[in-house]
């Protein structure tokens, strides 16, 4: 696959090389943090992936939504979420978007309508449906844009969902981020239709699939999406074809991918793809890369003293939020 016939200027390259930048090394940080046992809980890693977020929030106004599975700090930080929040929840603190309780698979964001992170396969779509019924009956013209993975797919929420968005013509743009493995199953062990547009045509909604290696397809077919949802009727499904290049979570051995695949897909790394189609064009050089390596690196050191210098919630707010059938204490 290439990235003829998706023309960049500038600009918008080097915006959306940084953005995918942004959150590599916030991730390559999170695994040193995990390891040094200063994250706990569950990591799952979004490294390989970067292109499908940053492609498609891009085009999201500030009052559409979104939402996302446990695989969520690429969509949080392409979301506009602040990195050090997202951090300082990592580490469990009180200045976390989710006050420390909901940790890497958890993250909240109301100002900017980022409705999780969610720790169940495919739990997210119900919500996402319940977020764009809200708008319709309002009158809101806004959007709702819901990740989940191929794996959500064998999910029953998936079919009730795709099912009642189609019947009641509501503005959701399904993203499906095909990395081809739920889990440890392959999507050829887990589907008889492995053609996940197709699948999803079925509930007479438009669908197509796009590279999701390559930001500026992504971009592309994500603004074709967002703009056909807006303008209704219904929902949009959009497959983006992509790879995660760690394994499913860091508690995972990731035996069941050859080695070798893994290998190749990491030439198709959506920050070589860009990176050296803006090379080639003249639009990015080396001054460029050290530039925003600089910027990220410093803002991400910066997030890590944010989380560091955070705060413990105090034992007498534990049940704070906790709800009761005498209330809420």
């Amino acid at each position: 696959m290439t990235t003829i016939g998706h023309p960049v200027d500038r600009e918008t390259g080097l915006v959306l090389y940084r953005e995918m930048l942004r959150i590599r090394r916030f991730e390559e940080r999170c695994v040193e943090l995990y390891s040094a046992s200063k994250i706990r809980g569950f990591l799952h890693l979004y490294i390989g992936e970067e292109a499908v977020a940053v492609g498609v929030l891009r085009h999201l106004r500030a009052d559409d939504a979104v939402v996302a599975t446990y695989r969520d700090h690429g969509q949080a930080l392409a979301r506009g979420v602040p990195m050090g929040g997202a951090m300082a929840e990592m580490f469990a603190k009180v200045e976390g978007v989710s006050r420390g309780r909901g940790g890497s698979m958890h993250l909240f964001h109301a100002p900017t309508r980022f409705y999780g992170g969610n720790g169940i396969v495919a739990g997210g779509l119900p919500l996402a449906v319940g977020l764009a019924l809200a708008d319709a009956l309002q009158g809101r013209d806004r959007v709702t844009v819901c990740f989940f993975g191929e794996g959500a797919m064998a999910e029953g929420e998936f079919h009730e969902s795709m099912n009642l968005a189609a019947l009641w013509h509501l503005p959701v743009l399904f993203l499906c981020e095909n990395n081809l493995y739920a889990m440890g199953t392959s999507l050829e062990s887990s589907e008889s239709e492995t053609n996940l547009a197709v699948k999803a045509s079925a509930y007479e909604v438009p669908a197509w699939s796009c590279d999701g290696m390559d930001v500026l397809a992504v971009s592309e077919a994500a603004h074709r999406a967002v703009e056909l949802v807006r303008d209704g009727p219904g929902p949009v499904f959009l497959e983006a074809k992509t790879y995660r290049f760690r394994a499913h979570s860091m508690y995972d051995p990731d035996r069941y991918r050859d080695k070798d695949e893994i290998e190749r897909w990491k030439h198709r790394d959506p920050l070589l793809v860009l990176g050296d189609r803006l090379t080639a064009l003249g639009l990015m050089t080396d001054e460029d890369v050290a530039v925003m390596e600089a910027e990220v690196l410093a803002e991400v050191d910066a997030a890590v003293a944010f989380a560091e210098a955070g705060t413990d919630e105090p034992v007498e707010e534990l049940t704070r939020f906790v709800h009761t059938e005498a209330g809420t204490r």
